[in-house]
């Protein structure tokens, strides 16, 4: 089985509260990026010793194997049904660390895929419980459609949104950014605007209306990604922001832009919604 995990943004993110259990509650929407996207694979096998057969090629992971999420999904499903072993591989193209979502979507991919192969499944409502074990941004990517997200980020209602005819570009200067650290620097607050709603302004209106919190922790470390952003708006995005805690940035217009813009050392990604 083949699948193609894909990456998303956020139309605006407030970090509205510390939780007691060290998590913050979020306000945002996410949107799915169409065609940026790894590429996974997994076969059931009969003849392995081990459970999990795990290799990986693309972009370079500095990370343990046990580390990764698409591990990691099996072995948390894996305490809820019977599993075959598996060989997976994972070709990864979604910038690391990037607010993206990449890791999130290849472990939500993951146990979508299992749960599939599986002789029986867990229902759905397990399965966004065994998501969230993940990481926070997991469930969405089991229903993969523009979403509301309260609390953690598990909190989901889809959302009506028009951006058909729309172009989405995405540059990223190569800043690794720790998401841990940016909500350590954050200062929670009630969100300004309800993002449920963000369909009644126009885009061009969002950039009053619809910010991220983690810019103003992140810009000030990092000012190349204002100078991003700013890059956006003269090639003539109507709106333009940080996705998550970073670095990537990204523009929405209502024309091709020319992807030749963005400077040549930063990864970049066009496609239209």
């Amino acid at each position: 089985m083949i699948m193609f995990p894909n990456a998303k943004v956020n139309l605006g993110l407030y970090i509205t509260q510390k939780r007691n259990d060290g998590f913050h509650n979020i306000e945002t929407l996410f949107l799915p990026v169409p065609r940026l996207c790894d590429i996974l694979e997994i076969l059931p096998q009969t003849n392995q010793s081990k459970a999990i057969e795990f290799t990986q090629t693309g972009i370079k992971v500095d990370a343990d194997i046990d580390d990764n999420l698409c591990v990691k999904a099996y072995r948390l499903l894996s305490k809820h049904i019977n599993l075959p072993k598996v060989a997976m591989h994972l070709h990864k193209q979604i910038p690391l660390g990037a607010g993206l979502g990449g890791g999130s979507a290849n472990g939500a991919f993951t146990l979508t895929m299992l749960n599939e192969i599986a002789t029986e499944g867990v229902d759905q409502s397990t399965l966004a419980k065994i998501a969230l074990e993940l990481g926070s941004d997991c469930p969405f990517f089991l229903t993969n459609c523009p979403s509301f997200a309260g609390g953690r980020g598990e909190q989901l209602q889809e959302v009506k949104i028009n951006l058909k005819g729309i172009y989405i570009l995405l540059a990223n200067p190569g800043i690794h950014v720790n998401t841990g650290k940016a909500y350590g620097l954050s200062n929670p607050k009630p969100a300004p605007f309800n993002l449920r709603h963000i369909d009644s302004l126009t885009i061009e209106q969002w950039k009053e209306n619809v910010y991220n919190d983690f810019e103003k922790v992140i810009i000030p470390m990092h000012p190349e990604i204002a100078d991003l952003k700013e890059k956006l708006y003269q090639m003539g995005a109507m709106y333009a922001s940080m996705s998550g805690s970073g670095s990537t940035v990204f523009g929405l217009f209502s024309k091709k832009p020319n992807v030749n813009l963005i400077p040549k050392q930063y990864f970049s990604h066009l496609s239209e919604l």
